[in-house]
């Protein structure tokens, strides 16, 4: 299956609806359709910029100053136990009731299981789709993520974790609401890729890749 889907492959007769990725549903669709697609799709720009601030701050404390994560831990829950003192002990000269906080009902039982089954489920689709691509059964998707794992690799020497980290929620947070604003331009970029990409693969296939020995994959 080729990365992009396409109605032609030559020059002279260019793909007009291709979709990146060979999508068929709204981006906002394929992205979960509830709030963490408006978030990254910057449909509600508060939330959106509110998110962004907040994890470049924590990268700018720990990156540029440099800050410990327990000690920084240890600074904002002494923060928080000075102000919920503070609250509970001065409440009663404003006439106002001091805060209660049911800190058993902060994450209930079902909350955790559900974010749990969550989890399990998108690791084991995962590793499903990671087994799949090693098994070899698609040897071109096979060459793309050795590809894209090496230069991972090789950007993981020039930054560090936290900056790679960074590097890859910013793309996260920036890249679907510019491709959803100039799909159309993409899209026709994404067209000529993928017909000089095949015209690559079939030269690599013909010269190299036909001449490497394969067992034949048993199916289930």
């Amino acid at each position: 299956m080729s990365t992009y889907d396409s109605s032609s492959d030559s020059d002279e007769h260019p793909a007009t609806s291709i979709k990146l990725f060979g999508r068929q549903r709204p981006l906002h669709a394929i992205l979960g359709g509830g709030r963490a697609a408006d978030v990254l799709l910057w449909r509600n720009k508060k939330i959106s910029a509110a998110v962004l601030i907040g994890v470049t701050s924590a990268w700018f404390l720990f990156e540029v100053v440099e800050y410990n994560l327990i000690t920084l831990l240890c600074y904002l829950c002494i923060t928080t136990m000075i102000f919920v003192f503070a609250w509970c002990n001065v409440a009663h000269i404003f006439l106002s009731r001091p805060p209660e906080i049911h800190i058993n009902e902060l994450i209930s039982e079902s909350r955790t299981k559900e974010i749990a089954l969550i989890f399990r489920t998108k690791l084991n689709s995962f590793l499903s789709i990671l087994y799949d691509i090693a098994r070899g059964k698609d040897i071109k998707l096979f060459i793309l993520f050795i590809a894209f794992l090496w230069i991972v690799s090789a950007l993981g020497t020039y930054f560090s974790t936290l900056n790679l980290l960074y590097l890859g929620f910013l793309c996260i947070q920036t890249l679907p609401a510019l491709y959803e604003r100039y799909e159309h331009d993409v899209d026709q970029f994404a067209s000529k890729g993928n017909r000089d990409m095949k015209k690559f693969y079939q030269k690599l296939d013909s010269k190299v890749l036909i001449k490497i020995p394969r067992r034949p994959v048993k199916k289930n």
